[in-house]
């Protein structure tokens, strides 16, 4: 999930919206930590008690911006921070269109809350699409300017949604083809060795 940095009320309130039902759906939400929907979209997942995935532009020990330093411990108890940046990295501008294509490339579908004309959000949501993931748009206002990017995407082919119901009957076949696949894999493998025998040690 990812949208707007900015802070209207709207965007805020359809985050936590889509994010709670998400997760009592049993979807792991994935977003950048950033301000605004971001954040909305993981404190909401963690108040309803399930994890969430933050995928940060800078190493994992850094919180960034360092308002959410609270967040940031919240998700690592709750869920994870993940970043290709090694520890002690600090947020760099070129760093948050790599992070944006980490977080097109973990989740099955990508979904779009609020996002201006020329935003990170939509590059989110493009690199989802040549990866050949489903892309997820909100509409809104068409005097909001943070809503353009959404009509944007619309226009482009990205399937309009008003409630999450309709991201989670998209994502669920998906979701339980891959919980199949691995599944199978699984039990293909058969039963793992027990550590001491792997290492030559008498029973």
């Amino acid at each position: 999930m990812v949208g707007s940095r900015h802070e209207p009320a709207g965007g805020l309130d359809n985050a936590k919206e889509f994010s709670r039902a998400l997760a009592q759906a049993g979807f792991v939400v994935t977003s950048g930590m950033a301000e605004g929907v971001d954040a909305a979209a993981h404190a909401a997942v963690l108040d309803a008690g399930a994890p969430t995935v933050a995928v940060v532009g800078t190493g994992t020990d850094i919180a960034y911006p360092h308002s959410h330093r609270a967040l940031a411990a919240r998700i690592r108890a709750g869920g994870a921070i993940v970043s290709e940046f090694l520890p002690g990295t600090q947020a760099r501008r070129e760093h948050f269109p790599a992070r944006n294509r980490l977080i097109a490339g973990l989740a099955l579908g990508t979904l779009v809350i609020e996002a201006a004309e020329r935003s990170g959000a939509l590059i989110t949501a493009r690199l989802a699409g040549d990866a050949g993931r489903e892309v997820f748009a909100v509409p809104g206002s068409i005097h909001n300017p943070l809503a353009r990017g959404c009509h944007r995407l619309i226009r482009q082919g990205a399937a309009l949604v008003e409630d999450a119901r309709e991201v989670i009957a998209a994502l669920a076949p998906v979701a339980a083809e891959l919980a199949d696949a691995l599944r199978t894999r699984l039990a293909d493998a058969g039963p793992a060795m027990p550590a001491r025998a792997q290492a030559g040690a008498p029973d």
